[in-house]
Parts: C-alpha cells; structure tokens; sequence
C-alpha cells in the first residue's frame, strides 16, 4: 500500500477507489516501509470507505490489526449522513485505565512488596469468566448501568472526587438497558468488581520522571509517590452487546445500501432506529465499566489499608483520572473552520481534550485532560496531557498504549522455555497472574517500546508528556 509522508510524525495513505476521505497514521520517519505491508493500514483504508466520515480516517502510533477498525483507529462520522459500527468500538466497550495516587513512597512500600502482591492477587478477582462478591438481580443490574460510577458511590465504594475525575464522570448519557439483552445482563450481573483476563492488569508503580512539574502537581503526582493503575473493562457484558448488535448491523447494512469493503464493518446509519438503539446498549455497557473500575479502586483502597495498617486517608489513594479506550462518543469538532456535530469512534485510542474545553472537570479545566498511556507489564506507563494540537488533527485523540507486535499465539511461542516470574524479579518487578500462559501472551517482545510511541504523540504534539511511572507489582487476569 502506498503511503507519503506528511511530515516528521505523519503519513498519509491517498484516496484511491471507494474512500472518501485518505488515511492519516501518526508514526516515525521509519513507519512507511513497516506498516506498507500491514494489514492494520489496510483497515485505516477500509475504514475511510464508510458512509458519512469526516475529514480523514486516522491511527495511532500504537495500531495494529484489530476486528473491522484497526485498533488504534479513530474515525469520526457526521451526525446526520454517517455511521455508527461495533467494529469501531470493539468488543470490550469502554475498556480503559484508572490512575491513583498515594503518599506512599516506594521506599515505605518495598518492604512489604511480596505481602502487598499477595494481598492484592487475593482480593481482586481476575481471570476469565472471574466472578467477584457482588450479585445483582437483574433489575437492580439495569438500575446500575443506567446511572454508571455513581451507583458504585450510592453502595459505599468510593469517594466523591472519583466521580468528577473520570470521563463523562462515569455516567454515559443515552443508556437504555432496554436495548441490552438478557444474555448480556446475565453474562455481566455477577462480573462487577473483577479485573478479567488477557492484557487487563492491577499495577502498583512508582513516578520515576516529571516532564511538566506544574502539571504532574496539579495531578497530584510527585517524583517517587507510588500509584496504582487499573485496566479493565465491561467484561462479559460488553463482549455480548457488541456481539449482538454485529448481527444487527450485519443485516442493516444491507438493508441501508451501505457497501462494505469488509463485512467487519457491518454498520448502520448513526441516526436510524437501530444505530440509535446500538448506542444506547453502549453506553450502558461503557456504564458498566465504569462502575467495575470503581469498585476495583475500592478494593484496592481496602488491600493497602490492611497491608500497611493504616486508614484511608493516611494511604492517601485518590484517582487522577479514569479514561477509556473503546467508545463512539457524539461530540462537537471544528471542521474546515465550521462547528460539526459527529459521532467519534475512538478504538484502542484515548480523548485527549485540551485547557478550557466543557467537557473537562473543573479541577483539570485550565491544564487539559490526563492521558493514561499503559506499556507492557515490565516497562512503565505515561501520564500525558491534552492538547488544542489534537483537537484540530486527531479529534481530541491520541495513542492508548504500547500496541501489539506478536499475537498472543506468537508471543507464547517466544516465551516458551522461559521463567518469566524470575525475569520480572530480576527488574525489581513482582508478577502475579491466574496462568503462566498470561505472562507469557503478556511479554515485552510481544509490545512495541511504549517510550517510543509516547515519544511520538508528545513531538507530534497532540498529547504532552506529564509523567512515566516504573511498575513494582503486577497482578494481571
């Protein structure tokens, strides 16, 4: 596939047959030749295809092959005339990451590392098909995903700033749980509360860089404090409304005349009943995640409470943010100078709003919105920060994490032979995880270096680097 270089960060792939718009992907000055021959490029073509996209369909530095949309992709599509696809969202609606902060201090918690990693592994379920200590009946389950984070706060689980400092404070508006199934609500009612399995992680770390010194401290991060970080999703849930709603789509499609070039990107016309009805069982399942993540920090306030013998309020846990990485949102863009109301799919990708922008909690208004960008498992995460560049090129978006190289078959295949725990205690880091087959998916050498995906963004200028934080525990599915 042909690509041309915009400049130092960007490469375009040109309008050829039926797109209507060319492909936009962010990466190095050696991207080109690499992703000619990969079949995520393939998919940002594909994507510009789809009725009703607006200015260009894009990627991120971290892309790579994902169902229908590359993961990566973001793709806006105008209110009136575009789309709405589940291959634009993913199945795991509104999986994302929660930062915390604590006054802990990484010498204070590495004495106690291997008790808190216990502690930690035992309290959170994770795992596939993991069930936690809540159970919901099905009408009280419908009652919580249409209220989102708040639900978790109303049963004792969490404090009132959580809510302010996670996106669309952790309510989505538009959910119906008449538009979620049965099948769905029972695969999700005894789920809330669990981390899940594959790249899903607990992560006890310490900031170990400052970028932005005003800005770290306005997110209440300091050199040497020790956070936690939390990445799951709607679990079962999510999984099945996206998979009911691809059979929807499937036949809508048809029904509308939209040809698809990959009937991956089965969809439907955003303001149809059924595109309609889709984004309302979204936003209930990006409500149930909402609520998991919440009662996953809850759980983790109560583990470090126990471990080091102290109240709350002298571990100091408090959110930074909490930002998801799957969703289609309606939002407002200036496009060619002019105001456009488009629905945004973000997939594997993070908003990244700027100072001053409505949608922002009143705490964070006048510095932008924090990005939370995960690495693999022995190689650090970011805290970055929005920007007015992205708003203008990326839709208010940016990279949302390291992006696989190796599949998950490929990457076990590497890692076989290998003793993986003893690698990560050599690098100072504790693992623990439901299977050896988890860690092994979940090697360095199955992600791109996260520091050079950052690197990218950050110079691109559509994200900011604010902070990078050094794992000391992981605890994954």
């Amino acid at each position: 596939m042909e690509l041309i270089r915009i400049d130092e960060y960007r490469w375009e792939i040109p309008r050829t047959g039926p797109m209507l718009v060319p492909g936009i992907i962010y990466g190095g000055p050696d991207a080109g030749e690499r992703l000619a021959h990969d079949e995520a490029c393939r998919q940002v073509a594909n994507v510009a295809t789809l009725p009703g996209i607006v200015k260009a369909s894009l990627a991120m530095p971290d892309i790579h092959w994902g169902y229908g949309f590359p993961i990566g992709g973001v793709a806006a599509f105008d209110m009136k005339d575009g789309i709405i696809s589940p291959g634009g969202v993913g199945y795991d609606i509104n999986c994302g990451v929660r930062l915390a902060s604590t006054r802990l201090t990484e010498d204070e918690v590495a004495p106690r590392a291997v008790e808190l990693a216990d502690a930690l592994y035992a309290g959170i379920p994770c795992g596939v098909g993991s069930t936690g200590t809540i159970r919901l009946t099905l009408s009280e389950e419908r009652r919580a995903i249409s209220k989102g984070a708040s639900w978790a706060l109303d049963m004792g689980m969490g404090e009132p700033g959580d809510i302010e400092r996670t996106e669309d404070k952790g309510c989505m508006d538009g959910a119906d749980p008449s538009a979620v199934s049965t099948k769905a609500l029972e695969r999700g009612k005894n789920q809330l509360g669990t981390l899940g399995s594959g790249n899903h992680f607990l992560e006890v770390g310490v900031v170990e860089d400052i970028f932005a010194p005003d800005t770290a401290a306005r997110f209440g991060l300091f050199k040497g404090c020790v956070t936690v970080m939390l990445h799951s999703g709607s679990r079962g849930l999510g999984h099945q409304v996206c998979d009911d709603y691809l059979a929807v789509m499937a036949k809508e499609s048809h029904k509308s005349g939209i040809e698809l070039v990959d009937r991956q990107l089965a969809c439907a016309p955003v303001s149809s009943p059924a595109g309609q009805q889709y984004f309302a069982a979204l936003a209930c399942a990006a409500n149930f995640a909402w609520i998991n993540r919440q009662i996953l920090m809850h759980l983790a306030r109560q583990v470090f409470s126990r471990v080091f013998k102290k109240g709350p309020s002298d571990i100091g846990m408090r959110l930074v943010y909490d930002v998801c990485h799957n969703i289609a949102k309606k939002e407002v863009h200036t496009v060619d100078g002019k105001p456009r109301h488009v629905c945004v799919h973000r997939k594997g990708a993070t908003r990244a709003f700027p100072p001053g922008h409505a949608s922002l909690c009143e705490e964070y208004k006048d510095v932008g919105q924090p990005v939370l960008v995960p690495g693999d498992m022995a190689r650090g995460s970011y805290v970055l920060v929005g920007t007015e560049k992205a708003m203008a090129e990326s839709f208010g978006s940016t990279c949302h994490g390291a992006g696989r190289v190796l599949s998950r078959k490929a990457a076990r295949k590497a890692a076989r032979g290998r003793e993986l725990f003893g690698e990560m205690k050599q690098q100072g880091i504790i693992l623990r995880c439901a299977a050896s087959g988890t860690a092994a998916e979940e090697i360095s050498e199955a992600y791109k270096n996260v520091d050079e995906v950052v690197d990218i963004v950050h110079r691109a200028g559509i994200s900011k680097k604010v902070a990078r934080i050094r794992p000391l525990i992981v605890v994954k599915g």
